[in-house]
């Protein structure tokens, strides 16, 4: 009897833990759901001047916002207020999709489609983008060799210098070369499995080296070394389209679809600190150093009574 009446308090113990635990989860949400708030009017631009879809955004090193998106002229560089400082690009790409700085302050584009002899490329240019340093893939050509992209969405810079190419709006691989553009070798083919991906859409690297993945179809992160070996996957991030880091592994996530949120965690162990939901249908992010973040939109759709899509939002912490 004595046994039974402990296994009983035992059992209700457990139970109301779990709903504690339930309960703080969801005021946890709460909470970092109404953290930040959309800046009204942010990135709005006068005629003729309009934005397409915008499937990426970057910040340089002085804090200048670099926009890319499917329009012309394709990229369009703010203050952090918002005010419009120059445009250029125009004609230069076919599809625009991933652009990034790496830690030296090169701008890194990359064109996902090809049309009349131009795009599937990734473009290595100067800091304020008026010389190209380097490109990869063939101009014009969508193949699957060391040479050409099918579909290429986003390139990060290893600490050694070594190039990582997302090919994946077609293509279902990452492709590795040196500093200097030389192939070195490629993985992945479309599937589910580990070291498969189903369009790897977004890279980073963490402190310790490791290659993040956002494999978006797939809903999950996969993290690599350096040679392609599969290490682990987080599939708590959702959808995962967009990925920013910052070198402590503070990791920021879009999920595209199924939360629609922005994810706030940490790369060191994957574990989630805020989710942002609400605010914006975002396919990529990035995030300035007093925590704003620059959220791109590709989709129309609508959030509650907000319809998203074809812009630039800014969100900032009340």
């Amino acid at each position: 009897m004595m046994s039974r009446r402990l296994s009983t308090v035992s059992g209700g113990i457990a139970v109301a833990a779990a709903l504690l635990a339930v309960h703080m989860l969801q005021g946890s949400q709460l909470s970092a759901s109404t953290s930040y708030k959309a800046q009204p009017g942010w990135g709005q631009l006068a005629p003729p001047l309009k934005w397409g879809e915008v499937p990426n955004v970057a910040i340089d090193p002085k804090g200048t916002v670099f926009v890319f998106t499917r329009t012309e002229p394709p990229v369009v560089e703010l203050t952090p207020a918002g005010k419009v400082i120059k445009t250029w690009g125009q004609g230069m790409f076919v599809w625009p999709h991933g652009i990034r700085f790496d830690r030296d302050g090169n701008l890194w584009l990359t064109d996902g489609r090809a049309d009349k002899g131009n795009g599937q490329m990734v473009y290595k240019m100067s800091t304020d983008g008026s010389r190209v340093l380097m490109t990869l893939g063939t101009r014009g050509v969508s193949g699957d060799g060391p040479n050409a992209f099918n579909g290429v969405t986003d390139v990060a810079i290893a600490p050694n210098g070594d190039v990582f190419v997302a090919d994946g709006h077609v293509n279902s691989r990452i492709v590795k070369f040196s500093k200097d553009g030389k192939f070195i070798k490629e993985w992945g083919q479309k599937g589910s499995g580990h070291g498969e991906f189903n369009l790897p859409h977004s890279l980073v690297f963490d402190s310790r080296g490791r290659l993040l993945v956002a494999d978006r179809s797939n809903k999950r992160i996969q993290l690599f070394d350096q040679n392609g070996t599969f290490l682990e996957e987080w599939k708590q991030f959702g959808e995962a389209s967009g990925l920013y880091i910052f070198p402590d592994d503070t990791l920021y996530v879009t999920d595209w679809q199924d939360r629609k949120a922005i994810f706030i965690g940490s790369a060191k162990d994957g574990s989630i600190r805020e989710t942002i939901e609400g605010l914006t249908l975002a396919e990529g992010l990035a995030v300035d150093k007093q925590g704003g973040i620059y959220a791109a939109e590709t989709l129309p759709g609508r959030i509650g009574d907000m319809a998203t899509g074809s812009t630039i939002r800014k969100l900032v912490k009340n």
